[in-house]
């Protein structure tokens, strides 16, 4: 192919996949590039959340609770920049709930350093439950690894640590996976069993992208994802 002709292509790919990422935002139900854009839908919130030092632009998409997604262009530099993600609150003791579960479907990229992740809240933020479903990069949890056990339909490796304002349980699964359910109730459950927290309130369970790196702008989506208990 004749080098200008070729350049020309190159140039048209660029546009097209630019354009493609605008389309997205542009046609769906809502979108923002505020750092801390939230919007209400279903009973669930959809937040941007670029919290992070040193964080570049992200604009979050949504069509519902359930099917929403980010470009984001973050640094490759340490430390998490940003968890857009979709939330529902519970407000309901442990022993007041019969079950809570969850399911979800992601298109990620393949490269840069993140994971999709539940971040489930409990006794009024006093503890956080992470469920990281995938990852990808140079990502880990906090504290240290406890055990590995199977729990609410997958099998994890289990961290517990502090951020400093928090207990943190970080369940991550042994393999990646794009797309499944959780019984958090049994998740819940199994912590408690430990002696870990008592018979919590539970408060938002969330799942979205916790992303460190995304340089040059990356697409992630959840296409679908939903809550239920009782």
């Amino acid at each position: 192919m004749h080098k200008a002709v070729r350049s020309l292509v190159v140039s048209l790919t660029a546009v097209a996949l630019a354009a493609g990422t605008a389309g997205a935002a542009e046609a769906a139900a809502w979108s923002s590039s505020d750092k801390y854009a939230s919007w209400s839908n279903g009973g669930y919130t959809v937040r941007n959340d670029v919290w992070g030092s040193g964080a570049g632009p992200q604009t979050i998409w949504a069509n519902s609770y359930s099917n929403f997604g980010v470009y984001s262009d973050q640094p490759n530099t340490g430390g998490v920049k940003s968890y857009p993600h979709s939330a529902k609150n519970v407000g309901r003791k442990l022993s007041a709930l019969r079950s809570v579960s969850s399911s979800f479907n992601v298109s990620r990229p393949g490269s840069g350093s993140y994971e999709s992740t539940y971040d489930i809240w409990a006794e009024n933020n006093a503890y956080e439950i992470m469920l990281w479903m995938n990852k990808q990069g140079a990502v880990g949890p906090i504290g240290t690894k406890q055990t590995t056990v199977t729990v609410g339909g997958h099998t994890w490796d289990v961290y517990q640590g502090s951020n400093g304002g928090n207990a943190v349980f970080s369940f991550l699964r042994t393999s990646n996976t794009d797309a499944g359910s959780v019984d958090v109730l049994a998740v819940l459950n199994w912590i408690k069993a430990r002696g870990w927290f008592g018979d919590v309130t539970l408060g938002e369970v969330q799942f979205g992208f916790e992303i460190t790196s995304s340089a040059g702008g990356m697409n992630f989506t959840a296409n679908s994802y939903s809550v239920s208990s009782s």
